[in-house]
């Protein structure tokens, strides 16, 4: 068996996705689509137009190039190591729990959504100031339900979803680290 795919791991996927009943299919199905998030992301543009006013763009732009690398990089890592998504491996293939969203593409590993989610959720955390601490909080709850959403989906493996996690923990920390600490964004900040 693959080093990725170790018997703890198809063990603990297997647990995750066979527990499972009609309320939670629907909820998982919604936190791991696309279009649910779309109000978020408005309000964080929102969130930075208030703060740094004609200087948002810096943060907006910076976000969308952060999501595109962080979603670019674990694609990358899905082809390279060429694992399978647990709905796609021949052994588990009949009792894998599946939502409406189908099985997926073909190899999952790493998690797209961990990483994109993190990404953002660790650019977010950094970079807004303390009295947004509500929101950060939420953010990583709902950033750990929707890697959650992915095992229970029967998409991911936990490893699949732990290493996402990490991936876009380090793209999000990188990104608002750096715009933290730009002197042009920071010059006179309007927080309120």
């Amino acid at each position: 068996m693959n080093k990725i795919l170790d018997t703890k791991n198809v063990e603990l996927f297997l647990y995750i996705n066979s527990h499972h009943n009609s309320f939670w299919d629907q909820v998982m199905y919604l936190l791991s689509s696309t279009n649910i998030w779309i109000p978020l992301y408005i309000y964080i543009i929102f969130i930075f137009y208030k703060i740094y006013k004609s200087k948002s763009w810096i943060c907006i732009t910076t976000g969308i190039i952060m999501i595109t690398l962080s979603d670019q990089i674990s694609t990358y890592f899905k082809y390279l190591t060429k694992v399978l998504r647990p709905s796609h491996e021949i052994y588990l293939k009949n009792i894998v729990h599946l939502s409406k969203a189908g099985p997926g593409g073909l190899y999952g590993y790493v998690s797209s959504h961990a990483s994109n989610f993190f990404t953002f959720t660790l650019f977010l955390t950094i970079l807004l100031p303390k009295k947004y601490n509500g929101l950060k909080v939420a953010l990583f709850i709902c950033s750990i339900l929707v890697s959650y959403s992915r095992i229970y989906n029967g998409v991911h493996y936990p490893m699949d979803v732990l290493r996402g996690i990490l991936l876009g923990a380090t793209i999000g920390t990188v990104f608002g680290l750096i715009l933290r600490h730009n002197k042009y964004l920071n010059s006179k900040p309007t927080i309120q």
